[in-house]
């Protein structure tokens, strides 16, 4: 029985997949728990409409995401922090700081997307490098300075 994957299933196929399977593991196991459809002439014309607007939702989430990223890029996040006097810093900036300094400029960046190896323990000047889906990047410069 030919049929149409509706999600990801393990050692059988992706979404959106057309596979032929038994007719016995399709009726009795497959349709029942809705994770596939019947590839059907309608069926399949459904499919391509799905595809399509995959595709067109996937186009458009790809030129949102290119134009935060020009946004992003280059600029430069001045944070205050406050110093021993030894020149110490009294704490470390991780990415949730620079995730929520991103916020005050109003960017919704997860402290995920931002590369951070290790947490800032020091003043100066760090270029930051933010990851964004379909291989994206943009870099910020983030300035660690004395708190007045």
């Amino acid at each position: 029985m030919r049929i149409i994957l509706l999600q990801d299933i393990d050692k059988l196929g992706k979404k959106h997949d057309i596979k032929d399977v038994s007719d016995g593991y399709a009726r009795n196991f497959l349709i029942p728990k809705d994770l596939v459809k019947i590839a059907t002439e309608k069926n399949l014309k459904w499919l391509e409409n799905q595809k399509e607007t995959i595709k067109k939702e996937s186009e458009k989430d790809l030129k949102d995401i290119q134009d935060i990223a020009t946004k992003i890029d280059g600029l430069e996040l001045s944070i205050p922090v406050k110093i021993g006097k030894e020149g110490q810093l009294f704490e470390s900036i991780a990415s949730q700081k620079i995730s929520e300094k991103l916020k005050e400029f109003g960017f919704e960046i997860k402290k995920t997307q931002i590369d951070l190896n290790e947490p800032i323990k020091e003043t100066g000047e760090f270029p930051i490098k933010i990851k964004f889906e379909h291989n994206l990047e943009a870099e910020v410069r983030v300035i660690v300075t004395e708190e007045k």
